[in-house]
């Protein structure tokens, strides 16, 4: 397995160190992210990102921290802002070193100062805490802190106002902010007694942003600084700023506090223990008892349908079952009349409900086939029988025993790019996936129905599996030997997409040997690349090989040509199936593929999604759960048809 490391004759450059992102997370909804060189290139990068209320949006207080060496009256500053495409200050060029583990680390070099800085998100609350280590210098040396504070939700942008509160109030060896009176406070400390804050409220304008510009958006921000703190260093000493939204009550609080969160982290070294840590930032605990998945970071925020599908590689990969049942509580607990809520309900994602139960099926190997139908048996049949009434006029059982999927409103599968208020892949009908997913939920439901002696519910539904795959068969099927993508009133589209990969890689399947065989043929000669699967073959009109471009191009892009990873483990499962152990190189391949990719973009993760055409070039956001658990999955299966545990 490669290891983490980065080139530090590279640090420097900015063509290197502006593509490489940095992510830590406090395992409750808030984050820290920013480029390796703490160059924010996006409106979502800053050093607090958090919630304060009880919603899911998340809200920027802190965008960065600049740091200052000054010695002789001469001032180094450490920093790295970009200004109308000017980079000022350009404090890159003093680094020497940076790493990412036990916690991301940059080391500095001013003349014979070097300064160490460890920067720390503590778990469990919204804190960050960055310690500084004068490793060496020759004359007195001081350390200037200027903060940068936005205070606005993560997809917005401030801009100079009147509004805006600049004043400092004194809080224990340090001050407290609050641009605007519906935030919390935000206390911002050091560890060093009698450390100095200078009062200087200040506006700086017109911060730029890269990526944001690239995508097509905005680009531009003023950030407020209500003042700096100010201290001197001697050889060897440390000091340690913390920002939070609760004061700690002494300057040894912080010291200790610091200590102990760093004993704690894991040493990310190599390829998958980077994506096990990635993994955990994901699972998010609630102060409410509420579990949660987030989709990505930084920008995504919560789809129960990637939440389904990632679980069991975040979770079970790793024997963190717990994790799983929770979050799988969670949704449970908000049912109403026999059905999700929110992006849980198949009023919104009509396959959604119905990835539930193969999560329930993966976490099935952790747990015993009776505890899984005590605990969610009534769920299931909840579910199964809401589709079989309809659901909110748009998803609906057919007396042909196939789901059928429409709305005139929003796409209702994953592929959900809209574009100037239309579909980018009108998919209404029967759906190859969606139906696959039912299949499989309605056979699985049986069993665990009849192994635990809940005859009236297998009586109710017996007949249905038998009818349900005759209907498929019959619609799916087509000449050219694949399955169709679905099938609308206009009859089936036989367009080449990656959706019939997941009916062949369901434990419960509909295709015969012969059809999965040709389904797989077609997934690699039109669809299979290194990195994932394309969301259409490159013979079609539509296909687009690169997603950039405005917001429009980009959606269009994502779901007619782009690759997807989470799709992979469909693929590898269905593909051991047929194959069996001689499939395992090729598994191994594809699972090395994703080796180099811990360096790069979003560091140790796993992006989004990726061009279509080579190199591959990453794209969507930096870390993102169901890829992440798709190669993770793809690890289990490797190691279980290896016989490791």
């Amino acid at each position: 397995m490669s290891a983490l490391t980065f080139d530090k004759s590279e640090l420097g450059n900015l063509e290197y160190s502006l593509q490489r992102e940095m992510l830590a997370t406090d395992r409750i909804g808030g984050y820290m992210s920013t480029t390796i060189v703490c160059c924010n290139t996006r409106r979502y990068h800053g050093l607090i990102v958090a919630p304060i209320d009880r919603s899911e949006n998340t809200y920027l207080l802190l965008s960065s921290l600049d740091e200052t060496i000054v010695q002789h009256d001469q001032h180094f500053n450490l920093a790295l802002h970009r200004f109308k495409g000017v980079y000022e200050p350009r404090g890159h060029k003093y680094i020497t070193d940076f790493q990412y583990t036990p916690t991301p680390t940059i080391t500095y070099r001013v003349g014979g100062v070097i300064l160490k800085k460890e920067m720390l998100w503590i778990h469990k609350r919204t804190q960050l805490m960055i310690r500084y280590t004068l490793v060496d210098a020759h004359s007195e040396t001081r350390l200037r802190l200027r903060p940068f504070l936005a205070f606005r939700d993560k997809h917005a942008l401030t801009k100079a106002n009147m509004e805006a509160n600049g004043h400092s109030y004194p809080a224990i060896n340090g001050v407290k902010c609050r641009l605007y009176e519906s935030f919390p406070w935000l206390y911002l400390q050091t560890s060093k007694p009698g450390t100095e804050f200078v009062p200087a409220p200040d506006w700086y304008y017109n911060f730029e942003y890269l990526q944001d510009i690239a995508r097509g958006y905005e680009g531009h921000e003023d950030l407020l600084t209500t003042g700096y703190f100010e201290t001197e260093l001697k050889k060897g000493e440390s000091i340690i700023f913390s920002a939070s939204l609760d004061e700690m009550g002494s300057t040894k609080t912080i010291e200790e506090v610091f200590e102990a969160s760093i004993a704690r982290r894991t040493h990310k070294i190599d390829f998958i223990s980077c994506l096990e840590h990635s993994a955990r930032q994901f699972v998010i605990r609630r102060p409410d008892n509420r579990t949660e998945v987030v989709a990505g970071y930084p920008w995504p925020g919560f789809s129960a349908r990637q939440a389904f599908i990632a679980l069991p590689g975040l979770t079970l990969a790793q024997d963190h079952k717990e994790d799983c049942i929770d979050a799988l509580d969670t949704q449970v607990r908000s049912m109403h009349d026999g059905m999700f809520t929110g992006s849980a309900s198949a009023a919104v994602a009509a396959d959604a409900p119905l990835w539930f139960f193969w999560t329930l099926q993966q976490l099935e190997t952790k747990l015993d086939g009776r505890t899984i139908w005590e605990r969610y048996g009534h769920t299931m049949k909840q579910v199964l029988e809401s589709y079989r009434c309809g659901i909110a006029g748009r998803a609906v059982l057919n007396e042909n025993g196939l789901i059928w999927a429409s709305s005139d409103e929003l796409p209702l599968t994953w592929m959900d790019s809209v574009v100037d208020g239309r579909a980018v892949t009108p998919r209404n009908g029967y759906q190859v996936e969606v139906n696959a997913l039912w299949y499989n939920a309605v056979c699985y439901t049986l069993r665990l129905a009849g192994e635990n002696g809940d005859m009236e519910f297998v009586r109710a539904w017996e007949e249905l599996p038998a009818r349900t795959a005759a209907s498929f068969n019959e619609m799916f099927r087509l000449p050219q030997g694949y399955l169709a993508d679905c099938v609308g009133v206009c009859g089936a589209d036989d367009t080449i997409r990656p959706n019939m990969a997941i009916a062949c890689g369901l434990p419960y399947k509909m295709p015969d040997i012969e059809t999965q065989i040709d389904v797989l043929r077609t997934v690699r000669q039109h669809l299979l690349t290194p990195k994932g699967l394309r969301s259409l073959t490159p013979r079609h009109p539509d296909y687009r090989g690169v997603c950039d471009g405005t917001p429009a191009e980009r959606d269009f892009a994502s779901k007619n040509g782009s690759v997807w990873p989470w799709l992979l483990q469909f693929y590898v499962q269905a593909s051991f199936d047929i194959d069996g152990d001689a499939f395992l190189p090729q598994a191994e391949e594809i699972l090395a593929s994703f080796e180099e990719d811990i360096q790069v973009y979003g560091i140790g993760s796993i992006n989004d999604l990726y061009d279509a055409d080579p190199p591959y070039t990453y794209r969507g956001a930096i870390s993102q759960a169901w890829s992440v658990g798709a190669v993770l999955n793809i690890y289990r299966m490797i190691r279980e048809r290896k016989g490791e545990k």
